[in-house]
């Protein structure tokens, strides 16, 4: 009498996939501190990838200079408008530290429809009449604000120093990312397509068009808001309204961000008396600026990748909060993915189905 053979079938079987399982858990702890900048790297070189293409045939298909030459242009673009924000945001917050230490230093009064608005109006009258009241309150309070904002600054400035290695390593993702990226996605489709048959040619399409769709439609809402928020400033008789222009076109990254940027300076201008620019800036914001985000970029992205409105938005403010900022990019494409293979499903039970009699 033998006993059971060893390994069993069964085991056999089960050894290899438990085998890979335990060598995916140790690459993701070996990669896991690095997944975020090659995320933003693989998001930037799909997006230029038609930019390398042209810079490539032009230098006679050397992949490798092309390469180079597209990420130093890249971190260019990435690292000037930064560098300029900053610079000017603190300025800026001199200046409006000034502009308002001048302003309460004559002793002004709310307009008066404010003071009579329901529950905030009294509220904000008594509290202005308290500070006008006490000088030393006031100074002590302008200086507060403008130390936290001076701070807020400074630590913006020091996460970037201290994310800079990051931003390095996205850098040099990006460089090889376009030297060896059509063997990367060649492999990958390979992979792919040993796992899930014909069904990795939908889902790839799927992951590209919504990162394509994605990006563009983020970039191109951000400028369109920049620039109708920018003509607004302008008409209202902003001081600076290219500088604030170009505060709303980086918040307009951040879903419902705008407002912070266009309601302050229409708060700020019915605080100095100038009502009826006040008001037509709060409007302008509120029916354009805004429209411009809270609809047009979920269509644009919604008719791009035949996602619906709502997955769309889901997606974003989801995707935000799971991943950080390129949580923006990555929760609409799981989402694109996750439809495509609804949409699978949904082909192969029609095709199963006997035709009606």
């Amino acid at each position: 009498m033998t006993g059971p053979r060893f390994p069993t079938p069964k085991a056999q079987r089960l050894v290899p996939w438990a085998a890979l399982g335990g060598l995916l858990l140790l690459s993701y702890a070996v990669l896991a501190p690095f997944i975020a900048p090659f995320a933003w790297a693989a998001v930037l070189a799909y997006v230029t990838w038609p930019a390398y293409r042209w810079l490539r045939k032009k230098t006679a298909g050397r992949g490798t200079l092309a390469a180079a030459l597209m990420t130093l242009a890249t971190a260019a673009v990435l690292v000037l408008p930064f560098a300029w924000t900053a610079l000017v945001l603190q300025a800026e917050v001199s200046a409006a530290y000034k502009t308002l230490a001048a302003w309460l230093a004559q002793k002004p009064s709310l307009p008066p429809f404010i003071g009579q608005l329901p529950l905030a109006g009294p509220w904000l009258a008594d509290q202005l009449q308290q500070w006008l009241t006490d000088p030393a309150a006031i100074k002590s309070l302008l200086a507060q604000h403008r130390q936290e904002a001076l701070t807020l600054a400074g630590s913006l400035a020091g996460g970037m120093g201290r994310n800079a290695a990051k931003f390095g390593i996205a850098l040099l993702s990006l460089f090889f990312l376009y030297r060896d990226g059509e063997t990367l996605v060649s492999q990958t489709r390979t992979v792919a397509g040993r796992f899930l048959g014909e069904r990795a040619k939908q889902y790839l399409e799927a992951v590209g068009a919504t990162t394509r769709a994605v990006v563009l439609g983020l970039t191109l809402t951000a400028l369109a808001q920049g620039a109708l928020a920018g003509l607004g400033y302008w008409v209202a008789g902003m001081d600076s309204p290219v500088t604030l222009a170009a505060f709303t076109a980086l918040f307009a990254f951040i879903p419902f961000g705008t407002p912070l940027v266009w309601g302050s300076a229409a708060a700020w201008l019915l605080l100095t008396g100038d009502t009826a620019a006040g008001l037509g800036l709060f409007l302008w914001g509120a029916l354009v600026v805004s429209w411009v985000d809270n609809l047009v970029r979920p269509m644009v992205v919604s008719a791009a990748v035949r996602l619906h409105f709502l997955l769309v938005f889901f997606g974003v403010l989801g995707g935000l909060a799971v991943f950080g900022l390129i949580g923006l990019f990555l929760g609409p494409v799981v989402l694109a993915v996750l439809v495509a293979v609804w949409r699978e499903w949904l082909g192969e039970q029609a095709a199963s189905q006997p035709p009606p009699e």
